[in-house]
């Protein structure tokens, strides 16, 4: 049975922080079962790009700078490492996000060694799905001895939430993200190809930052939550079940995660899942605000107003009065669909991946319906059902 170790805590002060993870991993066996003294130790941040820790878009600084005084006490040598999405002027904006996210500061003080997947170079792999015949990866993730995912709790436009398996996307250094999103811009289609990249790199232990979280429109452009929580466990997809749980909704709500459980990557039965901690189920996240996209998997067998919910579905569109002209939208896009100097989007060519929603360091890119009717509807039918009873958006926080 795979376990899920959840941690109550409220604070980014790395000694809270430090006492929260080394008491959480106590239930998992204590950190000498998974790391000793030499060992190379690859923390995977969440790093989507150049954002304050307190945005709650990235893995917070102070979260890994407690991790990383944990492993060095323990004699380990500690690399901090991703590569950002999007691009400015063709370069995957890294090294800028390793700055603004307060990473590189952390790394310099506590003497972590700072790895930017752009700059590493690459493993050449084969995809277990066979959908491509290569796959190039950024070469620390084979250089360490152990690494330790470190996803942030975070809503998304389009996939509707990310976590643990999601962040391993950001093992494809640089552009190479862009095309992925081309060739599987169903997020289905992409949580394929993430599933090759777990089956490919070998994840020891996977610890979610939860302390904030972000709700809304995420990864970028969401609210923060304060959400106090500290998710622990060996298992991505079970840590991962637990975290939607935790947000009213299942793995069929979560097309990446549908792809993990059919790759069997882990446990996404909530019922063989034991929570331990400082609670014994997942504790809700009360109003909790979701994607505008999300629609409950329960309510997907009412075809005709599902079909009209994806007829009058939103769509990226560019604020202009908050548009800098830094075009990370137009480099970033994976079909060319952005015109450089009009940003106006071409919806023919559009494949709805939300890179540029995403990416927007501005958040000049808005989800907008194309019919105001369709947000009716949306705000009627998007309620959770739980135990036989119908909860609507406004008294679950849905919203």
């Amino acid at each position: 049975m795979s376990r899920v170790i959840i941690k109550n805590c409220t604070s980014y002060d790395p000694d809270v922080i430090k006492r929260h993870l080394v008491s959480g991993m106590e239930l998992l066996g204590g950190w000498e079962k998974f790391v000793s003294p030499g060992m190379r130790v690859l923390l995977k941040v969440n790093l989507i790009g150049p954002k304050h820790p307190d945005t709650a878009a990235v893995t917070h600084s102070e979260f890994v700078r407690a991790l990383t005084r944990i492993l060095t006490e323990r004699g380990c040598t500690v690399w901090i490492g991703d590569s950002s999405g999007g691009s400015i002027a063709g370069i995957a904006p890294t090294a800028q996000s390793l700055v603004v996210s307060g990473l590189a500061k952390v790394a310099k003080e506590e003497g972590a060694v700072i790895k930017n997947f752009d700059r590493e170079g690459v493993a050449e792999v084969t995809p277990a799905s066979g959908r491509t015949n290569k796959m190039y990866l950024a070469r620390p993730l084979f250089e360490a001895d152990f690494i330790i995912n470190l996803p942030k709790l975070k809503t998304h436009s389009a996939g509707i939430y990310t976590g643990a398996v999601k962040n391993l996307f950001g093992c494809i250094p640089g552009l190479r993200k862009a095309e992925y999103h081309r060739l599987a811009p169903d997020p289905k289609d992409l949580g394929q190809t993430i599933a090759d990249i777990h089956q490919a790199v070998k994840v020891g232990l996977h610890i979610m930052d939860g302390i904030t979280a972000m709700q809304g429109e995420g990864p970028t452009a969401g609210e923060v939550y304060h959400a106090g929580k500290i998710l622990i466990s060996t298992d991505p997809l079970a840590l991962d079940t637990t975290a939607a749980a935790m947000l009213g909704m299942e793995v069929e709500d979560i097309p990446i995660l549908e792809s993990g459980r059919e790759r069997q990557l882990g446990e996404s039965d909530l019922e063989k899942i034991e929570i331990a901690g400082d609670y014994d189920a997942p504790p809700p996240l009360r109003n909790f605000k979701l994607p505008r996209r999300f629609r409950s998997s329960r309510k997907r067998n009412h075809a005709i107003l599902v079909k009209l919910i994806d007829f009058l579905k939103t769509r990226p569109r560019i604020k202009l009065k908050l548009c800098k002209n830094c075009n990370m939208c137009v480099e970033s896009c994976p079909v060319q669909a952005i015109d450089r100097e009009s940003k106006r989007i071409d919806y023919n060519s559009c494949i709805e991946c939300m890179c540029c929603h995403e990416l927007c360091l501005h958040n000049a890119v808005e989800l907008k319906r194309d019919n105001l009717i369709a947000e009716v509807f949306t705000r009627l039918y998007r309620g959770t059902y739980s135990k036989g009873a119908f909860f609507t958006a406004s008294n679950t926080g849905l919203q």
